[in-house]
Order: C-alpha cells, then structure tokens, then sequence
C-alpha cells in the first residue's frame, strides 16, 4: 500500500470486537483485510474501540486490553490527542459538519500524513485537504 491509512474505530470493532462479542458479521473478514493493509490510530480511536468493546459487546477489560495490544503491534503508537488536534476539529467540524468524534480523527490523520482514512462512518470519496475518505464495506453491501 503506497497511501499511509488511518483506521477509523468502526474497522477495529469489526476486526476485533465483533468476532469476539457478537453475531457473526460479513464486514468482520473486510476490517481484517483492511487492518492487515497496515495504517495508525489516534487515542480518539483506542477511547472509541474500548467504549464499545465493554459497553456495546460487553467484553472485559482483560480482553480489551489484549486487543489494545494487538492493535498497538499492528498500527503502532497512537497519534497523541492535543489542544493542537482539538483546534484543528473544531475548524473541521464547522467547515464539513462532522461530529466532533469524527473530525478527531480526521485531524489526527492529518497529524499524522496520511492519505486515506478509512471508515464507515464518514462520507465516502470526500476529499478533506490530502485525506480520501474510504469506506471499505460498500462493495459488500455496508
């Protein structure tokens, strides 16, 4: 992959959370070719993925924890969450109308250099600055 990806939560909950916690799900195989393709994650994500994992899936923080490993190994450090990333969502929020839980994402990819942001969440193919948003489920019906 020649675009340096940033993972949105929602490829982590299917990767991960989803094979744990619940029904099987066909974006499960997807999220772990996508994750597979290597990228970063922000601390917003890591917050996300943990909310859902132990409210949502109902798994216990030993079993979160160890998923926060794995992705820790498969994306590295986490792009830190700053007064800096904060100024910057807001001014992505008021420009594009995302959620401020979205735009920190956006603004730590940029953080970051990255070219691609994939998720589910957001709108695909829109252009932000150097970011592509991609959503990986939609040749699969997501």
């Amino acid at each position: 992959m020649t675009a340096k990806a940033f993972f949105d939560t929602n490829i982590l909950v299917y990767a991960l959370a989803v094979r744990a916690g619940a029904d099987s799900d066909p974006r499960t195989e997807l999220a772990e070719k996508t994750l597979s393709l290597g990228g970063v994650v922000g601390v917003q994500v890591l917050n996300e993925f943990a909310d859902v994992a132990t409210r949502r899936f109902r798994l216990g923080w030993d079993l979160v924890e160890q998923y926060l490993s794995i992705i820790d190994a498969l994306c590295g450090r986490a792009i830190p969450l700053t007064a800096d990333t904060h100024a910057v969502a807001i001014e992505l929020s008021k420009q594009y109308g995302y959620r401020i839980y979205d735009s920190l994402i956006l603004a730590a990819a940029g953080q970051a250099g990255c070219t691609t942001v994939y998720s589910e969440d957001m709108q695909h193919g829109q252009t932000i600055g150097k970011l592509t948003i991609v959503n990986p489920f939609l040749a699969a019906g997501g």
